[in-house]
């Protein structure tokens, strides 16, 4: 059986960490189909007709909540998005008690983005159905990972061997923890880069080399990943001005030019133009491929949704 076929272990995606590297694979494979499949006029299937996908999102976010919109809504999914800010975790409900409400309407599919780490896996547990974590407080982000992985993937036509500079607020980055994990278990050498304040305290034992200077870091990296100051969860002062972080750790093309020459830069978005990158830099399409990821996430997405009820629709495609 082609392994893009086979059958998934995993009831729910709550992370990358845990998962094997033909599974990683298997999800890129099938996200690969999914790519055609969206180039075409008719990108509609009606592989999830009859199922109900709902979109809980006690964060905002415009980007992921849409990418898992349109792929639910591509494979013929019914999907509902939930608002919390009207909803009764307004009036006080808990978690629980919110996931018990849900799971008695019966879904087949809940994308659930929370603030706090662990969160989601503690709702997966109170449900029948398959829980996608799309990001967890500081924890995980695993469908961000793997659209990463997608488009790396497909512009360098591997993942192995090739050295991935993550750079800037890494600890707030549930994206970083989630591209660590992948990066290591697909066997690519990961560093991670940014001002001692932003750098997770014994990060190393994650399987990656930290770097503090930003041209140091750079030097004959493959993938540049710039990631967005999360001012929202910061309390306190993590560097002295936005303009001398922009100094020392934004990506402009003097410090592009320590990485080699054919290097990829990539950003999760939204981007922070002139904080953590250059806007030349970021509309380089030569270099840029940060609106390949967001092309890249809706096929991600839609091979995840296929992935985690095939054995609910009694089929192996």
């Amino acid at each position: 059986m082609p392994l893009e076929n086979a059958s998934f272990p995993h009831t729910h995606l709550l992370g990358i960490e845990g998962l094997k590297e033909d599974e990683i694979t298997q999800i890129l494979d099938v996200a690969d189909q999914y790519v055609k499949q969206n180039r075409r006029t008719n990108k509609k299937k009606d592989l999830l007709g009859g199922l109900t996908q709902i979109n809980l999102f006690f964060e905002n976010s415009t980007r992921t909540r849409m990418s898992f919109e349109l792929a639910g809504k591509r494979l013929g999914a019914d999907v509902i998005n939930m608002s919390t800010s009207s909803s009764s975790i307004k009036k006080g409900e808990t978690l629980i008690d919110t996931a018990s409400t849900l799971n008695a309407m019966r879904p087949d599919l809940l994308v659930v983005r929370h603030g706090s780490s662990g969160a989601v896996k503690l709702l997966s547990r109170k449900v029948d159905c398959a829980v996608l974590n799309a990001g967890d407080g500081k924890h995980e982000h695993p469908t961000q990972a793997l659209l990463d992985a997608l488009t790396i993937r497909r512009r360098k036509k591997r993942i192995e061997r090739l050295t991935v500079a993550i750079c800037g607020d890494v600890l707030h980055s549930r994206v970083a923890r989630s591209n660590i994990h992948l990066l290591n278990i697909m066997g690519a050498r990961v560093r991670v880069i940014g001002p001692p304040t932003l750098i997770p305290s014994g990060v190393e034992k994650m399987g990656v080399e930290v770097f503090y200077n930003m041209e140091e870091g750079l030097k004959d990296c493959d993938i540049i990943m710039m990631l967005r100051l999360q001012t929202e969860r910061m309390h306190g002062g993590y560097f002295p001005t936005v303009s001398e972080y922009f100094s020392l750790y934004g990506l402009d093309y003097e410090k592009l030019s320590h990485a080699k020459e054919d290097a990829l830069i990539m950003h999760p978005g939204p981007m922070n133009r002139g904080v953590e990158i250059d806007a030349a830099v970021a509309d380089d399409l030569t270099r840029s491929a940060i609106q390949e990821q967001v092309e890249m996430g809706v096929a991600v997405r839609m091979a995840c949704l296929d992935i985690l009820t095939r054995s609910k629709r009694g089929d192996q495609k």
